[in-house]
């Protein structure tokens, strides 16, 4: 199973397209995420894991690569941790190389079998993605999927999926 999405991960990011990872997950999984002390993300069942977290979250981001850096698998409980860097496809103006979002990053997930994943979560560092994203809109080499994205974000209209600590549809831990 981890070969099957590290495999289909990276096509994924050959296409530009997040959304076909969403056949790796049952019907009913969970797939959330934490950006801060009082907001969380919860997608719930595949149709919400497609259309939100790959879909509408990821826009934006194609392009970007997610290369997993190291792989615990338990086998007991079914359960995988995966830790992953974030990569821009824009490179810096100083010829440095490609913008990447320092700290951690990472996602949790747990087997259902049939080659699915029921539950996801992933962890990232808020102010190193904050920090990436303002210095590539500084260097004007953000995308327009991106800029729509914050643009949307500061609009302060209700983003779908996002919701105040505790008020989720499902357990974000």
């Amino acid at each position: 199973m981890v070969q099957h999405w590290l495999d289909t991960n990276r096509h994924c990011e050959e296409i530009g397209d997040w959304r076909p990872l969403a056949d790796l997950y049952t019907e009913d999984a969970t797939y959330g995420w934490n950006i801060g002390p009082h907001q969380d993300f919860m997608a719930v069942g595949r149709d919400q894991i497609r259309d939100l977290a790959l879909g509408s979250e990821m826009g934006g981001l194609d392009g970007w690569s997610y290369p997993y850096q190291s792989l615990l698998i338990d086998d007991r409980k079914g359960e995988v941790v995966g830790f992953w860097k974030q990569v821009a496809d824009a490179e810096r103006p100083d010829g440095s190389g490609p913008y990447e979002v320092a700290g951690i990053g990472g996602s949790w997930f747990r087997y259902a079998g049939n080659r699915q994943w029921s539950w996801q979560r992933d962890w990232f560092d808020l102010g190193n993605v904050t920090s990436v994203f303002v210095e590539m809109m500084k260097a004007e080499v953000l995308s327009d999927g991106m800029k729509g994205r914050l643009d949307r974000a500061a609009s302060g209209e209700p983003i779908p999926g996002y919701y105040k600590r505790g008020e989720s549809p499902a357990p974000l831990w």
